[in-house]
C-alpha cells in the first residue's frame, strides 16, 4: 500500500534529517512511528482496563500465593 503524506517545509526537513540520524529511509520512520503510536494506544487502553478492573476488585495476590497456586512451588 501506498500512502501520501503533506508536509511542510521544516517537518519535511525534520524527518528527513531524523531518519538519515537514524540510518532509516523516511517510508520506514514513519511506519516505525505509526506503528509504535498505535501499540501505545492499546497498551494504555489494557492499563485503564486494568486499573478498573483492580478498584472494582483490589483483591491481589503474592508471588508465592500465584506460584503455589499454579503448582510451581
Amino acid at each position: 500500500m501506498t500512502i501520501s503524506l503533506r508536509l511542510n517545509n521544516e517537518e519535511a526537513a525534520l524527518m528527513k534529517n531524523y531518519a538519515r540520524l537514524n540510518g532509516m529511509s523516511m517510508s520506514d520512520l514513519v511506519r516505525k512511528c505509526v506503528l509504535e503510536h498505535i501499540e501505545d494506544e492499546y497498551d494504555l487502553t489494557a492499563f485503564k482496563l486494568a486499573m478498573d478492573e483492580f478498584h472494582n476488585d483490589p483483591e491481589t495476590y503474592t508471588l508465592d500465593e500465584v506460584e503455589k497456586e499454579l503448582g510451581l512451588k
